[in-house]
């Protein structure tokens, strides 16, 4: 059965992560794959704390952006996703360039969905992992 139950490129989702917080941090999807969706973030003023490290939040922003967009993905007509819990686990500093956000789905009922996402560095080094669960709301 196929994860995707929606038709989109990611020039679509590239636009429409614009004009708001997904945009505003530089998120870009980059990669929607049958099993995966992935996308980049800077490591730069908007995404670091005042020691110049990316901050936590952002790293959280990136997996909620991927957990997010990857469960409407699974929806189908009116339905649409909330997050409901949102957990990451910090374990390297990225300090430049870009951080890369892989997601794949661990559930993916009609009601919950639970996602994993792992960030990772330029070299390839896993920063951050997280889990977001998300609700299946009908509109």
């Amino acid at each position: 059965m196929a994860l995707w139950k929606r038709e989109t490129t990611l020039e679509e989702l590239n636009k429409t992560s614009q004009g708001c917080m997904v945009g505003h941090v530089g998120i870009e999807f980059t990669l929607l794959a049958d099993d995966r969706l992935e996308a980049t973030m800077p490591v730069d003023s908007r995404t670091t704390q005042p020691f110049k490290l990316l901050h936590g939040g952002a790293s959280v922003v990136l997996a909620e952006s991927l957990g997010s967009m990857a469960g409407y993905l699974c929806t189908r007509g009116d339905q649409q996703i909330v997050g409901i819990e949102v957990n990451a686990n910090h374990l390297r500093a990225a300090h430049s360039g870009y951080v890369k956000g892989v997601c794949r789905p661990l559930h993916v009922g009609r009601r919950n969905q639970v996602w994993e996402i792992k960030i990772f560095d330029e070299s390839e080094n896993l920063c951050c992992i997280s889990r977001l669960t998300t609700a299946v709301i009908e509109l």
